[in-house]
């Protein structure tokens, strides 16, 4: 690259940077851009024509006025005349201003590839590679179809220099990430995988780079990149860091190339050639060697250079899954990552061993690593660690140590994370059924569950114990007496009481003979729940009831007594009133044999795939579970019910407000309406449809003929969510942080990026469509944005805030657009609380508790005693009050364990300052004080351990900030 001379300092924008800085205030900073805007375009439309120094001192001032924020929409033609000059210095500027301000459907793309043209064919390497980082920059269709064929050229040209060669290998990367249609490489193809023997290091890390993106496209044209692949990783693995000292990093011979060629050859099977698989083999065994020798180093370059080609050659191993040996060394060297004091490796160790454990070769080695596994679940602060080590239980997982996994997973259950609850109970409920060979011990398990996550636990789950019940005449004695015991607890979940319901209206027969377990006592046991339950679980417990009196005659009167009060005829529930008639008229008119021949008990279940597991590979996305993992399910499903899941039209389950599904008895059916989920849950499902956007139809009218009677109740699909409606869970999320996800559906993803100074803000709202049909009149009630959504883009819109006085409730955000020819709404809160407005303030300890002091009269005090809701950690809490945008005041307390913080909330009307307290007591096992002083001050509960106590002091009333999500 050229030198820069002395007269290219550029004095004038030096001096306009230098203003910009003094600046005191907004106001002042935009009087100044305004006056050098005003300048700028007077110099741009004068008579006098612009040299080019000036030219490009004009544009740089541009440049950077649009980097601090404003909008620039002048200058492009002056930016586009830059780029025929000789001056490096004035053509960098052009270039860069180009690939920063110019769309890419702007007028002056044909000028603008005109003069790229001309630099890429002057041979002078500066200038090429200025026009080919601007065509990666800009990356547009239009360039793609200008220069797709003009690059290849250039690369594998004889007398291409080599820092040319390796732009041209990353432009080519990038037009064909956007437009692969567009770049053919064809007669290509050879020379540019010979790239990979190119003398100079630099082209061979950028050409390998282009050559996977490709190979994964197109893996049969370069296929012949193989042999070249372990050519080169051979020779860099049995080079000493002395041989390649210009690419060793820490005494590492060029790791990022060594991880690239690792990664290139995971896209094809092992090689068909004897020796060139010999010659890869040996280089894998010489990099897990290598992983046992000391350091070379102390530093942590060191090692992360030598753990990354590491890790690349161990999923090559997984990848192959054909060399045993080399597996069960992949496996040891893991096992030695699962106590290394380095989170991140345990991380990475734990990830791989889950893919090692499905290998038949290394299933084995996995599993004498079980006690460290184990441990890893119950000690390890980090979630995500402890996340793996679930995943790494559940995949090493096999008859021999089920009931020992299980029970470990169920004793992790109950302090589990919020955030993977529900895919815990998923692979307990799976492993559970998968490898009973006891069933009463599966029973117990699955109770055992719904007692211990019964929000987590889906209606899958509930649904799949029902089934094997039914479909195993030695459990369902010991299923009726373990659901009956468990229903006599105080508090019982009410999948429990649904559980409950089912076994004992089909056979509570069973355990009749015991006088402890009476009829009366059973149908006394289950209506105790009815007016705790929600609608569903009510209109299932009334099925019950009249399984009961086919089951029970002399329990006919009492249950005729309830359906017959005004609370169930009369009920504003339709549903539920429907089946309090016809159950009380049925009860009545029918003789004992119809009555029988109706409620009859229910028939096996045919063989059919776990719903369970399905729901669970859903979950984890495409290639979590495997397809033999799905097909062993299946299997052993089978194995353990004798049947699987009635088969029937799962997509007759519509997005209305409820959704009913039939579980046949021959000619009676058990209705149970579904009503949708709670909008917002603890660990709301990925595959939850917030906008009601399931639009399957509903239910068929149509009588069921004899041999298909209704719906398939065990299907795998859920109920429809409602359309979203304020989303609680989201703004809660922003309390304590600026920037983030503030909504996701399958559809949409919006996200959240803000700053505030004083009562003013900024907000920056981006609109991502996760589809690839676009959305059609895409509207928000803030301000106009593009009505075109294309799939896979998105769009940005930009708000300014201004905090007028104190305020108590959020603005709304509606958004509307058409997805399909369907109108999604869409209503959020827009995530600006009255903290964000914030402004620290500094105080010394006699300051902070003279004013404390002073605000001691009731209006201006709020305490809270609660419950701690997470795990204490002193850094996480420190976070959380920062977060909140006070200044936390060290050593201000005289007991260190306090936390103390100040700030004086900005308003255009008014300042409020507010003086906040925080003061754990770790000896108190149950409950948390949480004082809040404040005038008229609303508080939520503060998720912490143990005890705390959270005190704050405001001179005037203003809405509450705190929350149980936030810390």
């Amino acid at each position: 690259m050229p030198a820069v001379s002395k007269g290219d300092g550029m004095r004038g924008l030096a001096v306009f940077i230098s203003d910009i800085r003094n600046c005191k205030s907004k106001e002042a900073e935009i009087k100044r851009i305004n006056k050098e805007l005003a300048n700028i375009r007077s110099k741009f439309k004068g008579d006098k024509a612009l040299d080019g120094y000036s030219k490009k001192k004009y544009v740089c001032k541009l440049l950077f006025i649009f980097l601090l924020g404003h909008d620039i929409d002048f200058g492009h033609m002056e930016a586009v005349n830059l780029l025929s000059s000789n001056k490096y210095t004035e053509k960098q500027i052009g270039y860069l201003f180009i690939s920063v301000l110019v769309n890419s459907n702007s007028e002056l793309i044909r000028l603008i590839n005109n003069a790229i043209k001309n630099d890429l064919s002057s041979r002078n390497p500066t200038f090429m590679c200025l026009a080919l980082h601007c065509i990666a920059n800009v990356g547009s269709r239009e360039m793609a179809e200008a220069f797709a064929g003009e690059i290849p050229r250039i690369l594998v040209a004889g007398d291409t220099m080599d820092s040319v060669k390796q732009s041209a290998a990353l432009c080519l990367l990038r037009l064909y990430r956007t437009s692969p249609d567009l770049v053919l490489m064809g007669e290509w193809t050879s020379r540019v995988v010979h790239l990979l023997n190119d003398q100079h290091m630099g082209v061979v890390t950028a050409a390998i780079s282009l050559i996977t993106c490709l190979s994964q496209k197109n893996p049969e044209e370069f296929k012949t990149c193989v042999s070249l692949a372990v050519s080169r990783l051979s020779r860099i693995v049995s080079s000493a860091s002395t041989d390649l000292q210009d690419y060793t990093y820490y005494f590492v011979p060029a790791p990022w190339l060594s991880c690239k060629l690792l990664r290139l050859l995971q896209c094809y099977p092992p090689p068909e050639d004897g020796a060139v698989k010999g010659r890869l083999v040996e280089c894998l065994e010489t990099i897990l060697n290598k992983a046992q020798e000391p350091p070379k180093s102390k530093k942590v370059q060191h090692s992360n250079a030598k753990n990354a080609i590491l890790f690349e050659a161990i999923a090559l191993i997984i990848h192959y899954d054909s060399e045993p040996n080399l597996l069960v060394r992949a496996c040891n060297q893991l096992g030695q990552f699962l106590q290394h004091r380095e989170t991140n490796l345990r991380y990475l160790a734990l990830e791989s061993m889950c893919t090692l454990a499905s290998s038949e070769f290394s299933h084995e080695a996995v599993k004498t690593h079980i006690e460290t596994v184990i441990n890893a679940l119950k000690t390890e602060r980090d979630v995500s660690v402890r996340q793996r080590a679930a995943d790494l239980l559940y995949a090493m997982c096999d008859r021999s140590n089920a009931k020992q996994i299980v029970a470990e997973m169920l004793s992790y259950l109950e302090t589990a994370d919020y955030s993977i609850r529900e895919e815990m109970v998923l692979k307990v409920a799976i492993l559970a059924e998968k490898y009973a060979v006891d069933y009463s011990w599966y029973v117990d398990t699955i109770l055992n569950l719904i007692r211990i996550a019964g929000d987590y636990v889906s209606e899958e789950v509930w649904y799949r114990v029902i089934q094997i019940v039914i479909n195993r005449d030695d459990v369902q004695g010991y299923a009726a007496k373990t659901v009956f015991e468990a229903l006599q607890a105080p508090a019982c979940h009410e999948n429990m009481v649904k559980v409950g319901g089912y076994i004992l209206g089909e056979f509570g027969n069973l355990i009749a003979g015991d006088p402890r377990s009476s009829p009366l006592v059973q149908f006394n046991l289950l209506h105790s729940k009815f007016h705790l339950c929600s609608v569903p679980t009510r209109a299932l417990l009334l099925s019950a009831y009249i399984k009961f009196i086919n089951l029970f005659p002399e329990t006919k009167p009492t249950i005729q007594e309830v359906l017959r009060c005004d609370s169930q005829i009369r009920n504003s529930d339709v549903e539920l009133q429907q089946r309090a008639v016809e159950y009380l008229k049925l009860s009545s008119i029918a003789s004992t044999d119809v009555l029988a021949t109706v409620l009859e008990e229910m028939p096996p279940f045919p063989e059919r795939e776990s719903s369970i597991l399905a729901k669970l590979k859903k979950k984890k996305g495409p290639g979590a579970v495997s397809g033999n993992e799905l097909e062993e399910g299946k299997r052993e499903g089978g194995e353990l019910n004798g049947a699987g899941e009635r088969p029937g039209d799962s997509s007759a389950i519509g997005a209305s407000n409820a959704v009913r599904l039939h579980i046949p008895t021959h000619s009676l059916n058990y209705d149970i309406i579904y009503p949708p989920p709670p909008l917002f849950q603890s660990t709301p499902s990925p595959s939850a449809d917030l906008l009601g956007l399931r639009s399957a139809a509903p239910v068929s009218a149509a009588p069921p003929s004899a041999g298909s009677l209704l719906v398939d109740v065990f299907s795998e699909a859920g109920p429809a969510a409602p359309a979203a409606g304020a989303n609680d869970d989201g703004f809660l999320r922003f309390v304590c942080k600026n920037n983030g996800v503030l909504f996701e559906n399958q559809l949409l993803q919006i996200g959240v990026k803000s700053e505030y100074r004083q009562n003013l803000g900024r907000m920056y709202l981006f609109y991502g469509n996760k589809t690839s049909v676009q959305f059609v009149n895409f509207t928000t009630t803030l301000k106009p944005v593009d009505p075109l959504v294309e799939g896979g883009a998105q769009v940005q819109q930009v708000i300014n805030i201004e905090c007028l006085t104190v305020f108590s409730d959020a603005p709304l955000l509606n958004i509307k657009f058409r997805y399909g020819g369907a109108l999604q709404n869409l209503t959020l809160k827009l995530p600006v609380a009255i903290n964000k407005f914030f402004q620290p303030t500094e105080m010394s300890s006699h300051d902070f508790f003279q004013r404390w002091k002073q605000l001691s009269q009731p209006q201006q005090e709020a305490q809270k005693i609660f419950k701690a809701n997470h795990a204490m950690d002193t850094e996480v809490l420190k976070a959380k009050l920062l977060g909140l945008g006070t200044a936390l005041l060290e050593k201000v307390d005289p007991n260190p364990d306090n936390f103390v913080c100040a700030g004086v909330i900005q308003t255009k009307a008014q300042q409020v300052g507010c003086l906040l307290r925080l003061e754990p007591n770790a000896q108190a096992q149950v409950h948390t004080h949480f004082p809040v002083r404040a005038l008229g001050l609303e508080s939520r509960p503060l998720g912490v351990s143990s005890v705390t106590t959270l005190s704050l002091c405001v001179s005037v009333v203003h809405h509450s900030f705190i929350c149980n999500k936030c810390l």
